[in-house]
């Protein structure tokens, strides 16, 4: 079973699945799905397109130089499997997967690293231009400002013993 990805979105394209569209150079391009086939016939550049894997890339949304990536990578020629090597294989798999995830993490940590200054930033600056806008609050010198205060039952209980 051969996983193709898409030509648009390099999103996997399984068997008995998606579009396949032949130049008269004899090129093949594959699509997942009727969305990204249209796109290419409209010559869209898929880094020019937000949803797709390339346009992620391109931007720095996705991680793009990671060496659990090079397990994925297409492999035309049939290979021959022994079964130590394919046992392996089958145990790398969750050591690579979580080495993945960690790299995941660490990327979105770098990604988000000044985000709250930058808002809080961001939220100061508009403050400051629009200051004039905010209401300005009217207090009386003349009369005390009465503030309520909440009292627990130990504290009244207590107010009423030194009374008596």
């Amino acid at each position: 079973m051969r996983l193709e990805k898409c030509w648009f979105c390099s999103s996997t394209v399984y068997p008995g699945h998606g579009i396949q569209f032949v130049r008269n150079d004899a090129k093949i391009f594959r699509f997942c799905r009727s969305k990204c086939h249209k796109n290419f016939k409209m010559k869209r550049n898929p880094r020019k397109v937000k949803w797709t894997k390339a346009y992620r890339r391109v931007h720095g949304k996705d991680m793009t130089q990671d060496s659990t990536f090079e397990f994925e990578r297409k492999r035309n020629r049939p290979e021959r499997y022994d079964r130590n090597l394919a046992n392996s294989v089958l145990n790398a798999i969750p050591k690579i997967d979580k080495i993945r995830v960690a790299r995941e993490k660490t990327h979105h940590a770098n990604r988000m690293k000044g985000k709250k200054e930058k808002e809080r930033m961001e939220g100061a600056r508009e403050l400051e231009q629009s200051i004039h806008m905010l209401p300005i609050p009217k207090v009386k010198v003349d009369e005390p400002l009465k503030i309520k205060v909440a009292v627990s039952q130990q504290q009244s209980e207590q107010n009423l013993a030194m009374e008596e």
